[in-house]
Formats: structure tokens, sequence, C-alpha cells
């Protein structure tokens, strides 16, 4: 197959040949959010339309299936394929036209949902319907599902809002699918293109009275609010008994195998009352909870969503979601979150109050707290990460996504749910139970260890069983995730073969020479081929500096990224993960990809040393160690550890490079530059002698380079000590990090000194440099030496009483972080106590200000605006709120958190100068504009080094560290 015929007609990325960044893009393809993997022949990424007609040309001429992408989302394999895979995600982002008066939206398919959604705000209006996965689903693959979400019960579907659409049929058409009247389709139908064949041919498939009869004696029950199994049939027959249909209805849940979206027009809703209130409804069963839901139905809520025990427990000691668990009383075995929305208070409170009533009248729930405002989101995104949070089960036994999208009625679902258990029982297996109660779709994950051979032919074998269920209660076996490889054998099954044969007939109209997404929905293969694993192959042990032990092994911390997409969340959305994913749009870059790819050489190299293999390298060298995927991804994969245990062996390969070892070294280097302080300053400023050392050191030319002090902080403690005795009713040992002790003296000097006017003796402990240049250039074993060395140290001066006070987040937080994973076993507990005992400057002050002993009244009264933004790993340990907190401590001091994740700098990668860029490009996402847009006298706050520099060479901003604005407001 000649891909370079193609790329001569492509203007987009093609990845097709065997060099290791090409062969890096086919891998982390091979995947999405379901249990399968296959690589595919290419990886495209067209940034217009005739990229895509060169697309649809080369698959004819190829026979080549194409393989529609965007989030990669998907739960049944359907973006999954040995074809060319075509990501939209980065290109085909446009919004053509919104027409407010109309209430429609005219898009293009690679539009995230809640970006969408938060550009019609404006307009009063939205996009209706909501998946778990909003923050990242596109419309295109919303289309493709027909995407539901938690308010499918009042907002409906994505078919029921999808207007018309512009497509590419096989042949390379371009054709707009919307309502047409029978009359108007007759009379398409006699022209000679293959869109008036497709109107021709299922015009003739409707007409036919024999398969009229089929489709309405064999679809699930109409009532159902969720049927996405086969294609739409049934609807296109209703629409066309009725005067007309839109083929919308019918590329709605047609998963990428009738045609490719190029643009839509959404139906959009005005945005719902302000007012919202949730009712969590406490069930000591989860039988009594499926009870509960009927109750709750006769109500009409918004939503009725069910979180089980499996999930809720995962919650707990979480970084991120434990927060969230504020509600919870109890030990409850499943939960119901109830949504209401209203106009008032008043409204909200009588209907929760007469829900509750009715609860109790009926007996059902102990306890039903109402949870109002901004705290409902804490709410929903336990039920929103609840793919993710089950992900952190240990074995191999894991949840698996197989019966997670079968529909019954909500008043069946109680005893459609009691003959799954049994079903499960016979088995052996557990299951957990989450989702859509309010439309009688739950996802239900039995856990299924599938690297095993009988694990495999269970996983088969359930599916299959299920199949007689669904059809008992006259349900969908797929509700909304689609049929996809992982439904598709069984579609006959639930369906009856001649349904089975008119789907067949459907794709062969509108795709005959079967080019789109091939073998998804129908002619699929076995559900139990192209898994993951390889069942019983014995995994290779590997040999690693980080202790994984918490997380099982090295394997099982890759493993348990789910795929669900979490960390392609754009700045529109918020949060932290996945910076570099934010700026380039390449699912290269995301946390997913790193941690896949990471998995399949893993599992599959044969290599002694795992890691070495430049196609890893390509993947994580875009991470810039965040840490924000360690509590932001609700499995907790830890990146950045990953990131840095890969590069040590890979070095261990291949040698470690000199710009690495110059940034791992960077105390030495600033050690000798503070001795001579003022040339060492003056070269660095020095435009020709600083792009001298740049140019050696492979440093960006555009960045600026660190300044030292005119005296190192420790120099200046000792001599400062003798004037100012540091003899304080309470005492603080001060961490001397490598970064403040040569290059922000002055601000551990205010540190020092406001500690000292707030009452605390501080005394700086003898310990080495933190170890944090050493474990970002992924030399971990020169890092631990130097951990190890202070955990012992400092672990007999610090105490609870004594604390360990940290100034940059960076350094300190590896007491917290690193230091765990790797001290050896028998120094566990010590340096688990030191963590303990080990805080950030604002985390002392914001506890010694809610105890009382520091007073709003020893600040100034005047007035100030604060933008803060704040470091990631502050962001990745909660330590947010306490800086916050003390920059609110000045009564009129108005802080305002900057809704930036990373500032781009990332310690030495912004220095780096083929990352120089994409630094850039993260900074601009949302942090430098914002600074820029400050009035002058407003103060910018960072806590970071890298965050204060990047500020400063971005904006052109001098930034102040918390303490040095406390110290300023001090009176």
């Amino acid at each position: 197959m000649d891909f370079k015929q193609l790329e001569g007609s492509f203007s987009g990325e093609l990845f097709y040949d065997n060099s290791s960044l090409h062969q890096a893009q086919k891998m982390i393809y091979a995947t999405d959010a379901s249990v399968y993997q296959e690589q595919p022949l290419a990886v495209a990424l067209p940034k217009n339309k005739e990229d895509l007609k060169a697309l649809i040309r080369f698959a004819n001429q190829n026979r080549v299936s194409l393989i529609p992408r965007a989030a990669g989302t998907s739960l049944a394999g359907q973006v999954v394929g040995n074809g060319i895979v075509v990501d939209i995600s980065k290109y085909f982002k446009k919004i053509i036209e919104v027409n407010a008066a109309e209430r429609w939206v005219r898009l293009e398919p690679g539009i995230v949902r809640d970006d969408l959604n938060a550009l019609l705000k404006p307009y009063g209006l939205l996009f209706a319907p909501e998946t778990s996965t909003a923050s990242r689903a596109m419309i295109g693959g919303m289309i493709g599902n027909n995407s539901c979400g938690l308010h499918s019960i009042v907002w409906g579907d994505t078919r029921q809002h999808l207007l018309e659409a512009t497509v590419l049929l096989s042949n390379g058409e371009e054709v707009v699918l919307k309502y047409r009247t029978n009359a108007e389709i007759l009379a398409m139908a006699a022209a000679d293109t293959l869109e008036s064949q497709i109107y021709r041919e299922l015009s003739a498939l409707l007409n036919d009275p024999a398969n009229a009869s089929v489709i309405r004696g064999h679809y699930p029950r109409k009532s159902l609010k969720r049927r996405n199994t086969g294609y739409a049939l049934d609807m296109l027959q209703d629409e066309k008994e009725a005067g007309g249909f839109n083929l919308c209805s019918l590329l709605a849940g047609s998963e990428g195998t009738l045609a490719f979206v190029i643009e839509a027009r959404l139906n959009l809703l005005p945005l719902p009352p302000a007012k919202d209130a949730l009712v969590c409804i406490h069930c000591a069963s989860l039988a009594a909870s499926l009870h509960a839901n009927n109750v709750v139905l006769r109500h009409r809520p918004m939503a009725s969503e069910l979180v089980d025990r499996y999930i809720m427990d995962f919650t707990k000691g979480h970084p991120v979601y434990h927060q969230n668990r504020f509600f919870i009383e109890g030990e409850p075995e499943a939960l119901l979150m109830v949504e209401f929305m209203e106009h008032s208070d008043e409204a909200l409170d009588q209907k929760t109050a007469a829900l509750i009533a009715d609860l109790k009248k009926n007996g059902l729930g102990y306890a039903y707290p109402v949870i109002k405002g901004p705290q409902t989101k804490l709410v929903w995104d336990i039920r929103k990460a609840g793919l993710g949070l089950i992900r952190n089960m240990p074995g191999d036994e894991q949840p698996v996504n197989l019966i997670e999208d079968c529909a019954v009625a909500p008043e069946d679902l109680p005893a459609y749910i009691e003959d799954l258990q049994e079903l499960l029982k016979r088995y052996g297996l557990q299951a957990s139970y989450y989702a859509h109660a309010g439309a009688g779709e739950l996802h239900v994950e039995p856990m299924i260890n599938l690297k095993t051979a009988a694990g495999k032919e269970t996983f088969r074998n359930v599916l299959k069983d299920t199949v007689a269920l669904v059809k008992k209660y006259n349900g969908s076996l797929s509700g909304e995730h689609g049929d996809g490889r992982l439904r598709g054998e069984f579609i006959a099954s639930a369906m009856g073969d001649e349904v089975y044969r008119l789907l067949q007939q459907v794709k062969h109209i509108f795709d005959p020479g079967n080019i789109f997404n091939a073998h998804k929905i129908v002619n699929t293969p076995r559900m139990n081929e192209q898994l993951r694993y390889d069942a019983g192959k014995q995994q290779l042990p590997v040999n690693t500096v980080f202790d994984y032990t918490r997380q099982e092994n090295i394997l099982r911390l890759t493993e348990k990224c789910s795929g669900s997409g979490d960390c392609r969340k754009s700045q529109v959305t918020g949060g932290t993960m996945c910076p570099s994913y934010m700026a380039t749009l390449q699912e290269k870059d995301t946390t997913r990809a790193r941690a896949n790819i990471l998995r399949q050489f893993l599992t599959r190299a044969e290599k002694e040393n795992p890691f070495d293999h430049p196609e890893i390298k390509e993947v994580m060298d875009l991470c810039l160690s965040c840490k924000a995927c360690k509590s932001e991804c609700p499995s907790s994969v830890d990146i950045a550890k990953l990131k840095a245990e890969f590069l040590q062996h890979y070095y261990d390969a291949n040698g470690v490079p000199f710009r690495s070892k110059l940034i791992a070294g960077f105390t030495k280097s600033q050690r000798l530059g503070i001795m001579m302080p003022g040339i060492y300053n003056a070269v660095a400023k020095n435009k020709f002698a600083s792009g001298v050392i740049k140019k050696l050191a492979g440093f960006a030319p555009e960045r600026s380079l660190p300044a030292v002090g005119k005296t190192t902080l420790r120099s200046w403690f000792e001599k400062y000590r003798k004037t100012v005795p540091q003899q304080y009713s309470r005492k603080v040992f001060l961490f001397c990090d490598e970064f403040t002790n040569y290059n922000d003296v002055e601000i551990g000097q205010t540190t020092i000194k406001l500690l000292n006017a707030l009452g605390y003796g501080v005394e700086i402990p003898g310990h080495g440099e933190s170890g944090r240049t050493w474990l970002s250039k992924g030399l971990v074993r020169k890092a631990k030496e130097i951990i190890v060395t202070n955990v012992k140290t400092l672990s007999q001066q610090v105490t609870t009483e004594q604390p360990l006070i940290g100034i940059e987040p960076s350094a300190l937080l590896t007491f917290r972080d690193e230091a765990l994973d790797l001290v050896p076993p028998e120094l566990y507990e010590t340096a688990r106590s030191l963590a303990g005992n080990s805080l950030l400057v604002e985390e002392f002050l914001a506890g010694e200000y809610e105890a009382g002993r520091i007073h709003t009244a020893q600040f100034t009264g005047a007035k100030r605006v604060v933008k803060l933004h704040g470091h990631c790993y502050q962001k990745s340990f909660g330590v947010m709120p306490s800086v916050q907190k003390i920059l609110s401590i000045p009564s009129n001091f108005y802080v305002e958190l900057i809704p930036s994740g990373c500032c781009g700098m990332a310690g030495s990668f912004g220095y780096e100068k083929e990352h120089y860029e994409v630094s850039m490009k993260v900074g601009e996402l949302v942090l430098l504009p914002a600074v820029r847009a400050a009035a002058a006298d407003t103060i910018i706050a960072a806590s970071g080094t890298s965050c204060r520099h990047q500020i400063k060479d971005g904006a052109k901003r001098h930034s102040l560290h918390p303490v040095e604005v406390l110290w300023k407001a001090l009176k």
C-alpha cells in the first residue's frame, strides 16, 4: 500500500511508516476506552474536507477501512481497527454559525460538548445531551454513538437534537442529510448519484410490508428512552409513515459506518433554571435503590443516577475525590443522586421535601441529604468519575465494559437486575452497578480476568446469556455506548436474523465498498478477539528504581488507565491535566497515550530492558511532569513518576545526554555562580554571552537565564540569626531548597522575616538538595541517594510540634511524594512520618491562622486585588485553598484565582530549545493573557519559581511569592 501516493494530496498529518514517531502514533491509536487493541495501518489527522476526500479516494483504491475518531472514549471498540484511523479532534473545531433566534448552531464535529456550551452560555442556550465524558466528548463522537448522558430522561439523546448533517458519502459525494418529505425523497431518488441511490433503496426497503412488519415486531419497545442497537430503522419507519424522514436518524448511532460527518446543525435548548438541588438517597441495598428510583420518577426529576459501594469506596483516600464524600452518611450499598432544577429555592424545597416524604412513606432509603449550589458539582463528579475510579481495583480481575449498556424500562429495572445478579452468580462474578437508573440503563461491569483463556470465554458467555435477559424485558442491547465490535456479534440474537439482514443491507446501501469503519455493528468478528492482552502470556519481571508495591507493580499502574480520556480536557473546561495536550491537541501528548504505550511495551516487549524503545521516548517527550494526573485522573495514573522511571532505564541503555546532566546538576552550577554573583549575573544577562551558553546547553535563545543572589540563603541566615536570635516560643525548621538557597534568596529572607514577625523562630537544619532536578531529568538513582540521606537526617529533628516548612512547592513536596516510593522498606514509616510533618509555608500559615495564632489585625486594611496562579504540585496535593486563605488574611485583599493549569515552564522544560514553543503555548492558554489583562496595581502572586519566571518572560510582569505579599501587607 503506497501511502506516499496519499501524502501528495494530503495537507494534514499522516503517520504510516516504521520510524519511531510513526510507530508510536500507531501504537497509541491501537486502543480506545474499550478492552480492545489492534494496531492501525496508519493514522491521519486531516485539516479540511479535501483531506477527507483524498482519504476516501485512497480507501476505495486500496480497499482499506477509514476509522473515524474524535476523543476516543468509545467503550465498545468503535475506533479500534486495522484500517486508517482518521482523527478529527485537532482541526475540525470551528463553530460556523449560531442562530439564537431559531435556537440552533452549525459546527464542525471536533468541538467538545462542554466547550460548546461554554461558548453558547452568553446566548442563554445549551446543547443538551450530556455524557459523563462531556469535558472531552466531541460532537462527532456523540453523533456516532447517539450519546445521551445524565439528563436524558428530560433532554433526550443526540439523535433528537441533530437537525441536519453535511457528510461525505463512501464515493466522496458531499451531501446534506436533513428532513425531507416523501415527495422530495421520490424526486431525489430519480437522479444518478449515490445519494439518490441511497434514498431510492432505503425507500424500497421501508416500503416493503414484510420489512415493516419485521421492524415493528423485533425492535426494542418504543417507550425506552435509550435504544441504540443496530441502525434506527424503526424511527425511520415511523417518520416515513408520518410523511417523510431525516437520514440523520440513521446517522446518529451509526458509529461512523455509513458516512463521514464534516458539519452538523444542532438544536439548542434554553439554559435550565439557575437553582438546582440533589437529593442523595442512601440505600442499604442495590435492590432498594432501584425500587426507590421508580418512586423518584413519579416526581419528574431532571436526573436519577446511581452510584454503588464499589465506586464510593474508591473515593476514600483519593487525592481529589475524598473531599467529595462530605455528603455520605454511613456506608450505603447504593446512592441515588436525584436532581431537581427550579427558578426559586422555595420551589426546590417543595420538590425535594415531597420526594423525601414519599420515600419515607415507602420505607426506602435511610438518609436523604439535600445538596444545593456549587457543591452539587462535587457530588456529580463522583458519579462522572465512576469508570476511572473502579480501575483502582487491585489484581488482574478487573471491571470490564461488557453489559454496561443494556437498557430496559425503569419499571423493569429491579427485576432485570435481580435476574442479572443471578446470572453473574452462576459464573461466580462480582460486578459494579452505576449510572442511569432513571433511564433504565445501569452500567453493569463484571470483574473478569481477561489475561486468561478462561476469562476471555467467560467474557463472551456472559454477554451471550445477557442477550436472553434483555429480550425477556424487550430492552435494548445498547443504550448509548453503541454496538461496535463488542455487541455486534449478538445483534442477530437480540433482534432476530431478519432484522440483522436489514442492517447489513443498510450498510451496503450507504457503503458498498465497506470503507467506513468496517466490522463494526454488522459483520463483526467474535467479540473476545483482539483484546488488549494475549491470554496466558507470562509477564517478564521488571526491576524498577521506584517502589510500585502500593500499585502492585509498574505494569499495574499503567493498566489503571481506563482510557476514559479525562486527560483530554481543554483550557475552556479547566483543570491542569494534561498541559501539553491542551497546547498541541495531539493524542500523543495525553496521559492516556503515555500509559498506553508503556503498557504495550511492558506487556509485549521481548527486550531485557523493556524501556529501551525510542517510541516510548517520542510519547513521553512533551510530558511536563506536572503531577496533575496523580490527582485529576480518577485512576491516579502518575505519569510523572512513570516518565522518570522510563528515562532512567532508557539512559541505562543509551547514555545520559549532556543537557540532562547539566540540568540535573543545577545545584553545582549555581554553587559556582554564587561565588562570583556579579560576574555570573552579568554573563546571564548579556545577550551575546548568554546566547553562547544557551546554544551550548541546547536552551531556547528567547528564554532568559536565572540569576543568582548576592549570597546564599544559608550564609545570610548565619549572619541574620546573630542580630535576630531565633528564641521564640514556637520554632519551625525551614527546608533550604536549592532554588531558594541560590536564586530566590530574597524570598527565603522574606519568609524568615515574616515568620519571625508573626512570632515563630526559624532553624535551617543541615540537609542536601531536594533531588528535584535529578528526578525531572530521570536520574532517579541519584535522586534516591539524596532523598534517602535527607529523610534520615531530617527525621531526627522534625516533629509535629516543629514541622519542616518549605518555600518552593516542587522541592518540599518531594517528601510527600517521591520520597515514599524511593526509600527502602525499613525507612518507609520514617519517611511517612516526615511527610506528615512537611508543610509548604502557605499550609503552615493557614493552619496557624485557623488556630487563632495569626490575626487579621496584624495586617494592613488597605484594599488590594491579588491575582493568584497556582503551582501544579500545589494543585495536585490540594494546597491551593491554603494559599488563597493566607492571601485573604488582610481584611481588604480580594484574591482571584486565575483559572490556569500549568504555566508551561515546568522547571527545565521551558528552557529547552525544542520545547520552548510548546512551553509558551501552554502559558498562552490562560495564564499569560490573564496576567497581561490585569491592572498595573494588581498584585500577581505565584508560589513556584518556574511560574514566576514564565510570567516574567511571557507577560513582562513581576510576580510575588505569597509570603512576599504578606510581608508587604504587615503593619
